[in-house]
């Protein structure tokens, strides 16, 4: 070999890596092509057991169909996780996947990662990612015909899934009651991107298969959400974009979404608003935070508050009844009524909020406002650089 002045070729593995990935990169696209029409013949069988379930009016067969139901519904996710781990895991791995693969296994794995320490909400974000994968995917490709037939299913599904992640962060809310500042901001914002998640996604399917006459008892607040979904935002729109979200929360996710943790989650936006006042840097922009601080403080009292059954402090429960009685006279059609219903409500803040030292540039603007308003007078304190008010008997 050596007088022909032949080479030795190296047995380091190099040789065999680059056939072993020629042949992968072959075989990728028959994998895809079979999970696909795996997916396919179980998306079917899902469907039809679907069906036959919901439009059952035998209760003897009830359990038995669920079940049988059930049943379909597992093999076809476990059919769409076979699809991520066989052929995108290693379209990525051999540098062949689209933007959207890629994106896709990224999510993927932030859904795994969950399973560690947060198995409940794992369990229900991987049902979702695997369920908005395959949607997607359908819509990709222009199947209309088979998204019509997919959407009633697909929305009854993802109303489960979302209600146990809102219940599941409802808990944890409850159970951080000792937790940090941090720790409970973090579940707060959990609660509002999944609020906006079901409400720009699945909501609108939902109203498209039931119509939209079903929810008017939404539709004005679901508007005015929508119109927050172009442009961008500035602190005091994403705060009302909130606010619309907690209405809506208050009709579709009463028991996933609970009075108690309603309440916490109004007390949340409403402390952003007072700082977001106090942060504006012209009096243009700490006006119009001021009117959506108003328009919260009313949404809160409205939909949460008053309907409120159990007190901790029956003392609480008193005050609030006479603070109620003042707003139901309020005559708020009139512009003499809406400036009542200000000094209503700039008192009842300054009752929860003046003994505490950090609210001081809020109380200052509240108490400028009264001044405004002649609920309050200013009196010049010529022993302090301060300034003192006193109060004036308003009608309210």
């Amino acid at each position: 070999m050596e007088e022909r002045g032949l080479r030795v070729a190296r047995t380091d593995g190099a040789f065999f890596s680059k056939i072993s990935t020629t042949i992968s990169k072959l075989l990728i696209p028959t994998k895809i092509g079979i999970n696909g029409m795996l997916i396919t013949i179980k998306r079917n069988s899902v469907l039809k057991n679907y069906e036959i379930y919901t439009n059952n009016e035998d209760k003897e067969k009830e359990e038995s169909l669920q079940k049988k139901y059930e049943d379909a519904f597992i093999l076809y996710l476990e059919s769409i996780d076979k699809y991520v781990m066989d052929s995108i895991y290693k379209k990525v791995k051999a540098r062949t996947a689209t933007q959207f693969e890629e994106e896709a296994l990224s999510k993927y794995y932030t859904v795994i990662h969950l399973k560690e320490t947060q198995y409940l909400e794992y369990k229900y974000r991987k049902q979702k990612y695997l369920l908005d994968l395959d949607y997607i995917s359908l819509k990709n490709d222009n199947k209309n015909k088979v998204i019509a037939k997919y959407n009633p299913f697909y929305v009854s599904k993802m109303e489960g899934i979302y209600k146990g992640i809102l219940k599941n962060y409802s808990i944890q809310l409850a159970d951080k009651i000792s937790a940090s500042i941090l720790e409970k901001d973090s579940v707060y914002e959990s609660i509002f991107d999944t609020l906006d998640d079901y409400v720009s996604n699945i909501l609108p399917i939902k109203m498209e298969i039931d119509g939209k006459e079903k929810y008017n008892d939404i539709l004005e607040e679901y508007e005015k959400f929508d119109n927050f979904q172009v442009g961008k935002l500035d602190t005091r729109d994403k705060i009302e974009k909130r606010m619309y979200l907690l209405a809506i929360s208050r009709k579709l996710f009463t028991h996933s979404v609970p009075l108690v943790v309603a309440e916490q989650c109004y007390n949340k936006l409403i402390k952003e608003a007072r700082h977001t006042i106090i942060s504006s840097k012209t009096d243009k922009k700490k006006q119009s935070a001021y009117d959506t601080l108003i328009t919260l403080i009313e949404d809160y009292n409205v939909r949460v508050l008053s309907t409120k059954i159990y007190w901790e402090n029956p003392q609480d429960k008193e005050n609030y009844k006479k603070f109620w009685d003042e707003y139901t006279k309020i005559d708020k059609n009139t512009l003499e009524g809406q400036v009542q219903k200000e000094i209503l409500f700039i008192k009842d803040e300054l009752k929860k909020i003046e003994n505490n030292l950090q609210n001081k540039h809020i109380i200052r603007f509240y108490k400028d406002k009264l001044t405004e308003y002649g609920a309050i007078r200013k009196i010049k304190n010529s022993y302090s650089k301060g300034e003192n008010y006193t109060k004036r008997k308003v009608r309210v």
